[in-house]
Parts: structure tokens; C-alpha cells; sequence
């Protein structure tokens, strides 16, 4: 009796279900993550944009290898095999590292050169009016979106040829045109009156910190699985340790 009742408090402390729930709910992110990278992909393809082949490439491989440690990991706390969970810690440890280095060092570029970059791009296309037509197709997506007309000094970067995605339709975003205020615009025309340019470089900073966010966050997470599963296999270790006592018949009571 007293064997048995030290065998059942050893099983109801164990890891094991809440760390296969945890990698459950990683693997279904990684699945969610990957799935999104192919949609992304796909639709890069169709319509011919260009893009790194090796960032995509370092995508694919994070997201489904980091599936796959889940699925070890797994199968090693299921089937009591810690080969599997030191190959599981050793890849958690490995991407979670790699992941907080690269956030760490690409802040600066990403947070910083990357938003000048693109705020330079579209000062480029300055005067409004003389730009080419995929900068304004661009420009045109930008200001209906974000519901918003020129760059810098609102519709009047336009000229005389104020597009059809300035057209404001919602009170308090609006200003009235009077035919004078822009030599050639519709008398009584209705503008956004905000320029485009400070909302999308503040949308952009917002996206690429939300991003840098998650990635920690990943980062974060992979580095408490890394850490149940260095527990799992010293809780492993100890039941193995103690069924080898009680089946060698030299268990002292206390000793686990």
C-alpha cells in the first residue's frame, strides 16, 4: 500500500500533461503561422512582386521546424523517452536564442532605417502632380485607407488635380473646397483634410513594433517550454530511478 500511494503523488506532480498542453497550443500556432506564410506566398506569386527568396525560405524553416520540436517534444513526455526532450530543449534553446539575438540587434534597422526608407520613398514623389502612375496607384491606396489626401500639406500637394480618393465623406475628417482655395478643384469639393504622410509613418512604426512584439513574445514562450521540459526529464529521470528501485526490491521508504 505504501508503494502504491507514493507512486500516484509522483504521477499527480508531474509536467507532463501541462507541458503537452502547452507545445499543443504552440503546435497549433506554428500550424496558424504557417499556414498564413503560404497565403502570403501564393499571393506574392500572382501578383509578381518581388521578395528575398531566402527570407522566405528562413520563414518556412522556423515555422515548421519549430512544429516539428512540438510534436517531439510530445511524443517524448507521452512515451517517458528523454533522448526526445533533450533533442526538443536543445531546438527550443537554439531558436529561442536566435530569435531574441536577431530582435535585439535588428531593432534599430528595422525601427528606424526601415520607416526613413519608406518615409523618403514617398517624399520621392514630390510634386504630387508630376509623379508617375504607380506612384499614384500607390498614393491612391494609401489615401483610402487611411483616409487621408497628399503627403505634407494635405490636398493641396495635389495641385489642380485633386484624385478621387481624397473624397471625404465623414464629418470631422472633412474640408470644404470653395473653388479658390485650389486653383481648378470643384467648387464645394469635400477632402480629407489630414496629410497621409505622418499617418502612414506612424502605422507603419506601430506594425513593425507589434511584429518585433510578437517575435519576443514567441521567444519568451519557447524559452519556458525549454524550461518545463528540462524539469520533465528530471521528473523522467526520478521515475525511472524509482521504478528500477521498487523492481530491485531495494526501495527504502523516504528516499524519493
Amino acid at each position: 500500500m505504501q508503494r502504491s500511494a507514493v507512486v500516484v503523488v509522483a504521477d499527480k506532480t508531474s509536467l507532463k500533461r501541462p507541458f503537452i498542453f502547452a507545445n499543443a497550443v504552440h503546435m497549433a500556432l506554428c500550424f496558424f503561422m504557417l499556414t498564413m506564410t503560404v497565403a502570403w506566398h501564393r499571393d506574392l506569386i500572382q501578383t509578381g512582386k518581388l521578395v528575398s527568396s531566402a527570407s522566405v525560405v528562413i520563414m518556412y524553416v522556423m515555422e515548421i521546424g519549430c512544429l516539428l520540436l512540438s510534436v517531439l517534444g510530445v511524443f517524448g513526455a507521452c512515451k517517458g523517452k528523454r533522448w526526445c526532450l533533450i533533442l526538443y530543449a536543445a531546438g527550443m534553446a537554439a531558436a529561442s536564442q536566435t530569435i531574441i539575438v536577431r530582435t535585439a540587434l535588428s531593432y534599430q534597422d528595422v525601427y528606424e532605417k526601415r520607416v526613413a526608407r519608406e518615409e523618403a520613398k514617398l517624399l520621392s514623389m514630390m510634386p504630387l502632380s508630376g509623379t508617375s502612375k504607380a506612384n499614384r496607384t500607390l498614393l491612391y491606396s494609401i489615401q483610402e485607407e487611411f483616409e487621408c489626401c497628399g503627403l505634407i500639406e494635405g490636398y493641396k500637394d495635389w495641385g489642380s488635380s485633386i484624385p478621387p480618393s481624397c473624397n471625404c465623406q465623414y464629418p470631422g475628417k472633412c474640408i470644404r473646397l470653395r473653388g479658390s482655395a485650389t486653383l481648378g478643384a470643384p467648387k464645394n469639393q469635400y477632402v480629407y483634410q489630414e496629410p497621409c504622410l505622418p499617418i502612414y509613418v506612424s502605422e507603419l512604426k506601430l506594425a513593425f513594433s507589434l511584429a518585433m512584439g510578437i517575435q519576443f513574445g514567441s521567444a519568451v514562450f519557447w524559452v519556458v517550454l525549454l524550461v518545463m521540459s528540462i524539469k520533465l526529464m528530471g521528473q523522467i529521470r526520478r521515475k525511472q530511478e524509482f521504478m528500477a528501485l521498487l523492481q530491485s526490491n531495494r526501495y527504502v521508504p523516504g528516499a524519493f
